[in-house]
């Protein structure tokens, strides 16, 4: 295995602690301290640091997809909902069910919602964009608040967009 690299990025809605090895990316979680532990170094990664700065890019409004290498390591139906994530237009939901639907198990609704709330990588993979059937916010592992503030970021600068979503 790989060493493993830890690199924080402070973003408006908290810091952000990104973990990954020589090659890739494999997790973007919110953590809850408030002070940089983790900077970028002459040993940090391409990969961490072409994170960080999309990441960047993306709080400040001039990205809406990711192109640094990032893996993902779950079970097979997981990956499954990961990938169907993957294609939820930015600054738009989707409901729980639709994702069920989109990989052609309409009841496996709670499963979905179990495997969305195993992401590791935040923001990247958009499980912020699911919602619940009733048009609700529902479970976000950084916090409702967080997801909120996400959705309604993307959907600022979305302008042709209108939410679908009842906060």
């Amino acid at each position: 295995m790989s060493r493993l690299h830890i690199l924080d990025y402070q973003s408006p809605i908290g810091m952000i602690e990104i973990q990954g090895t020589d090659q890739a990316v494999y997790s973007i979680l919110f953590t809850e301290r408030d002070h940089i532990i983790n900077a970028i170094h002459d040993e940090t990664p391409q990969a961490l640091k072409l994170c960080h700065d999309q990441l960047d890019e993306y709080f400040k409004g001039t990205r809406t997809e990711f192109t640094f290498p990032y893996i993902y390591e779950g079970t097979e139906f997981q990956k499954t909902v990961w990938n169907s994530l993957k294609t939820v237009p930015y600054a738009q939901t989707w409901s729980y069910k639709d994702i069920a639907v989109s990989i052609g198990n309409e009841k496996a609704i709670r499963a979905v919602g179990s495997a969305n709330g195993k992401n590791k990588l935040s923001i990247v993979i958009p499980c912020h964009r699911i919602i619940g059937t009733n048009g609700k916010l529902t479970g976000y592992a950084g916090g409702l608040w967080r997801k909120e503030w996400l959705l309604k970021h993307e959907q600022r600068l979305r302008k042709d967009v209108s939410p679908n979503y009842f906060p």
